[in-house]
């Protein structure tokens, strides 16, 4: 899409542009055409979901969703200048916040949540008597009839399984959601937001690598259903590929660009040729999804409320807190927006692999995960733009009020 000087300068001045102003609707439609081409094409879809990498027999790596994750990284990471990440390493209370939120708050939050509404306000129209049949845990091997946890070993075919409580596969699925902060999306949802990149950037490393430790203490902790082994290899992978290839590649390249062709150029010439890729990036993974997930969700319609209203709720709440302590502590704009931000979503793609990997594909824990993926997006854009309709709030960091992206840059074109 393209709009004259005039028009982009105004819609700059209202603190969103036209195309960002009304994403979610392109966002809505490309949610309705990848359900749609997942019906009516499902062997495209099936054909393009099977392009992974496999860790453990599960799929923890789509390559078309990672190709199109780079295309939505790379051009906020070819704009950090890594002078204000190391700036914003040294901002002990965004920082501190964040972390505080992120491991001390939110896992417990999302497990209250949700053991609330789908264990008691919704107990009776998931149905009392509903099983879900789960991979039997890692290392185990009990004997048919045996009780584990809240769930008994039956034989499903030949296999052994465990049959658990069908609301409790779903709260698996919540919780490994709450666990999983998010390293790769936050970084969309604080540019749009204008939020502080390198505080931003700073976190996600910061979480990614706080992960590899906590991720599996907290999941044992609250899943309540034994220890649950850390995915190093998923974890390390989703990372890796989400988050380090292209922001190497942004960090290699601007260094070269600037050097070979210019500050001015960069920001005025490349820049602007990138402005469009990272919501089109967006829109593209989204038909991606749900022509994966499409078929899961149409056949579930109910099943989805139920999971979709405690971690709408849960994403809200964090949020709120994030941005009112970030009030309190004094945080600038800059910094306030990504801190609420990175605690209010999720790293889905890991907590996705990890459901599967743990329960099985087909288990309502793989359910809830994916409900993840259906409500953060519209979401989080909803909450980008209260972020910026609530600037005012709080005071802004001297130098950063577009920051770290060129101020004359917006995400479309």
């Amino acid at each position: 899409m393209t709009f004259d000087a005039n028009s982009e300068q105004e819609a700059s001045r209202q603190g969103i542009s036209f195309f960002e102003r009304y994403l979610s609707v392109w966002v809505a439609l490309c949610i309705v055409g990848g359900i749609v081409l997942g019906k009516v094409a499902p062997g495209i879809a099936l054909k393009l979901d099977g392009m992974a990498i496999y860790v453990n027999e599960a799929p923890v790596v789509s390559i078309p969703i990672a190709v199109c994750l780079f295309f939505m990284m790379y051009p906020i990471m070819v704009k950090i200048d890594f002078a204000e990440v190391l700036k914003a390493g040294k901002a002990v209370r965004p920082v501190g916040l964040t972390l505080f939120i992120n491991w001390a708050i939110k896992p417990f939050t999302m497990y209250a949540i949700a053991s609330f509404f789908l264990g008691t306000l919704f107990y009776q129209f998931i149905g009392p008597d509903a099983v879900d049949y789960v991979k039997m845990p890692f290392g185990l091997d009990l004997s048919v009839g045996e009780v584990y946890g809240a769930g008994k070993v039956v034989l499903v075919g030949e296999v052994k399984m465990l049959e658990v409580p069908l609301w409790r596969s779903y709260l698996a699925g919540c919780i490994l959601l709450g666990i999983a902060p998010c390293t790769a999306m936050v970084l969309v949802w604080g540019f749009l937001a204008k939020g502080n990149d390198g505080h931003t950037l700073v976190m996600v490393a910061i979480n990614s690598l706080t992960m590899l430790f906590l991720y599996g203490v907290l999941g044992g902790f609250l899943l309540g259903v034994g220890k649950l082994p850390v995915p190093w290899q998923a974890l390390l992978l989703s990372i890796g590929v989400y988050v380090a290839l292209p922001l190497v590649a942004g960090f290699i390249s601007r260094k070269w660009l600037i050097a070979a062709k210019g500050e001015r150029w960069f920001k005025e010439k490349f820049l602007h040729v990138l402005t469009p890729v990272t919501i089109t990036a967006l829109l593209v993974t989204l038909v991606l999804l749900f022509s994966f997930k499409g078929e899961t969700i149409l056949n579930n319609p109910l099943t989805i409320l139920w999971i979709a209203i405690p971690l709408l709720i849960q994403t809200i709440v964090i949020f709120a807190l994030g941005y009112f302590l970030s009030k309190v502590l004094g945080l600038s704009y800059e910094n306030a927006a990504p801190t609420a931000m990175i605690g209010a979503s999720n790293h889905f793609e890991v907590a996705i692999a990890t459901a599967t990997m743990l329960y099985g594909l087909s288990s309502g824990a793989a359910l809830a995960t994916v409900v993840g993926v259906l409500i953060e997006v519209p979401l989080m854009l909803t909450l980008v733009k209260f972020c910026l309709k609530t600037q005012d709030w709080f005071p802004h960091q001297a130098g950063l009020e577009t920051p770290v992206a060129d101020a004359n840059t917006s995400v479309s074109g």
